[in-house]
């Protein structure tokens, strides 16, 4: 069952693609090198990388950003860019299982908010839904768990103020 936390605003390093499900590797692979670049410059991640959801636009297709949070300012060479999680109020939930099911984990998630009567961070724009704090975080690195049936993904999905 989701449960509601409260997290501080985060700092990261991103890069940002808009594109469907079917195209979606050509963003997850952008985060093995940013961290690569982070590593190369003597940075420590402050935390597991995470894709954030910025807008679901209609035909299931989304705009994303593939992540890794950092503490501190530097120079980064486009695509790359600093950018913030907001903080505020979080619903969390852990899935254990392959990326295909995250679709249906999220669902689910949402089903749950709109049962309590959930208000998220979320307006109409022009281009979709967009949203303020979206995100799929990777607890797992698939270097050391290759099941991808044991990977661990916490979903979150910030609560309007």
């Amino acid at each position: 069952m989701p449960s509601i936390v409260d997290r501080p605003a985060q700092r990261y390093v991103a890069e940002r693609a808009t594109l469907g499900i079917e195209d979606f590797p050509r963003i997850a692979d952008r985060l093995p090198p940013l961290i690569g670049t982070l590593a190369g410059r003597g940075i420590v991640p402050a935390g597991a990388p995470f894709f954030r959801y910025r807008v679901l636009h209609p035909g299931m297709r989304f705009t994303v950003e593939a992540g890794v949070p950092v503490d501190g300012e530097f120079d980064l060479r486009e695509p790359a860019f600093l950018g913030e999680v907001p903080a505020g109020k979080y619903v969390l939930e852990t899935y254990v299982g392959a990326p295909d099911g995250l679709a249906a984990a999220t669902a689910d998630v949402l089903a749950w908010g709109a049962a309590e009567g959930v208000t998220w961070d979320v307006t109409e724009g022009p281009d979709g839904e967009e949203w303020g704090g979206r995100l799929e975080v990777l607890r797992t690195n698939p270097l050391e768990v290759p099941d991808p049936a044991d990977w661990v993904t916490d979903l979150l999905f910030r609560l309007a103020d």
